[in-house]
């Protein structure tokens, strides 16, 4: 150990000495806090806090923990948006669509019938119970003893009877803008829409449709306007079935599901009062949601249009109270800002002519009496002093 250096040596060749001497702080040593540590985080280096770096790099962020305690140092996670359900469609069976039924000429009819009749008076005439000039008149030949009506003669009856009935029984005549839903044992066999005279099954249940292009002008309906108001709406419906097979068997009434339809998109579109510039945006959202909702059973809506609109009863007078305060406010401020535009006007020029001369206080004095006048003589005369 030299405690002593030579001061003839450069203290950079000078011998260190064996054992280095620390000075002791003057203050007791504590360990200094490099950690930031609770019972939730995971420990971060206080260094990577405080970092010097001139451009530091970017650190990735991954997902904070939603719901987690405050002063944890964890940010919370941005929820994203949940996108709205639609609305579900309504539908029917998939298999159920209008197709042509299988019908036949009148002609087929008439001559099934025309022979049942000829087979009735054929065995009539075998058995011999046929009248004489009946037969004369038909040119049969006179009946001899006749076989009598045994089995074999009420079997060729029912026979010649079920082919009359069954031939003269499907004649039907179709008409425009009518069609018929033919069924079968609670099966669908088709929809005629043909016209004029025609063999149908006569085993088949018919269902007479109106396929016309019609309109519906529905009772007082229960409406709102945009602010909440409560509303009695007037719509006219144009409408008509487009097919048959899911407007009869689709739903029960396809008439009462049509205004159901109506009733419905009224609760959910604002209607706004005649006169509005948006008016008319209110039939238009009314036909598309009814067109929507009506389409699934077969019917095809063209236009669903607001025709009288009016408050309820029990919004009627206070909304009446309202409108012509309206009102009155806005001639109210109509009339003033002409009598302040006349005023202006008249005090300008006789001030640039030169007709008078005037200080403020005469300013002032002539500008009262002048709008004075001009009031009283807007609202047809009073007291201008007043």
């Amino acid at each position: 150990m030299n405690p002593n250096p030579s001061p003839d040596v450069p203290l950079d060749e000078q011998p260190a000495p064996d054992h280095a001497e620390v000075p002791e702080p003057p203050w007791p040593c504590r360990p200094s806090p490099r950690l930031i540590q609770n019972e939730v985080t995971t420990e971060i280096p206080v260094h990577l806090l405080f970092r010097d770096d001139p451009d530091p790099q970017p650190v990735p962020l991954r997902p904070a923990v939603v719901n987690r305690r405050q002063g944890t140092g964890e940010q919370p996670r941005v929820r994203r948006p949940v996108p709205a359900k639609a609305r579900p469609v309504a539908q029917v069976d998939p298999d159920l669509a209008e197709r042509p039924a299988r019908v036949l000429p009148a002609t087929a009819g008439v001559l099934a019938g025309l022979c049942g009749a000829a087979g009735c008076v054929a065995t009539s005439w075998w058995a011999g119970v046929l009248p004489p000039l009946t037969g004369a008149a038909l040119g049969l030949p006179a009946a001899g003893a006749g076989a009598g009506l045994g089995p074999a003669q009420w079997a060729a009856y029912a026979g010649a009877g079920a082919l009359g009935l069954f031939g003269f029984g499907g004649l039907a005549r179709g008409g425009t803008g009518r069609a018929w839903v033919l069924g079968l044992f609670g099966r669908y066999r088709g929809t005629v829409r043909r016209t004029g005279l025609m063999w149908v099954n006569p085993l088949l249940l018919r269902r007479r449709v109106d396929v016309r292009l019609r309109h519906w002008r529905s009772d007082p309906l229960h409406a709102a306007e945009p602010g909440g108001v409560a509303l009695r709406v007037v719509v006219l419906v144009v409408w008509r079935v487009r097919d048959t097979a899911r407007a009869v068997l689709g739903v029960e009434d396809h008439e009462g599901y049509l205004r159901e339809c109506v009733e419905a998109a009224l609760a959910r579109v604002p209607v706004e009062m005649p006169g509005t510039t948006r008016a008319s945006v209110a039939g238009e959202a009314l036909t598309r949601l009814v067109a929507a909702d009506a389409a699934a059973v077969g019917l095809e809506v063209f236009s669903v249009q607001p025709v009288r609109v009016e408050y309820a009863p029990e919004m009627a007078a206070a909304m009446h109270r309202r409108r012509i305060a309206a009102l009155d406010a806005q001639q109210r401020a109509t009339l003033l800002t002409s009598v302040v535009d006349s005023v202006e006007d008249t005090v300008t020029r006789l001030t640039m002519r030169g007709l008078v001369e005037l200080d403020d206080y005469e300013r002032k004095v002539l500008v009262r009496d002048l709008t004075v006048a001009f009031c009283s003589g807007r609202t047809g005369g009073g007291d201008p002093a007043h």
